[in-house]
C-alpha cells in the first residue's frame, strides 16, 4: 500500500495522539474519524461568509493603496 508523509503541529499531533486507540495506527485513527464523512453536509452553514470575505478583501485592498499612498506619494 502506498503512503504519503504529512506535516501537522506539535498540538495536532497530541491531540491525534490522545485520540488514538493502543492497538490502532495514526492511519487506521485517520480512517475511523473520516469515515462517513460528508464534506458536503457542511455546505451553506455558513450564510454570508462569501460576504464577509469580500469586505474583508475590499478592506485589505483599501489599507494596501493607502499605505502605497503614504510610502510613494
Amino acid at each position: 500500500m502506498a503512503s504519503k508523509n504529512i506535516t501537522v503541529t506539535e498540538d495536532a499531533y497530541d491531540r491525534l495522539k490522545a485520540l488514538k486507540r493502543e492497538d490502532e495506527s495514526f492511519s487506521d485513527l485517520v480512517t475511523r474519524l473520516t469515515e462517513g464523512a460528508d464534506p458536503m453536509a457542511f455546505a451553506g452553514s455558513c450564510p454570508g461568509l462569501g460576504t464577509q470575505i469580500e469586505e474583508a478583501r475590499d478592506e485589505l485592498a483599501d489599507d494596501l493603496d493607502e499605505k502605497q499612498d503614504e510610502l510613494f506619494g
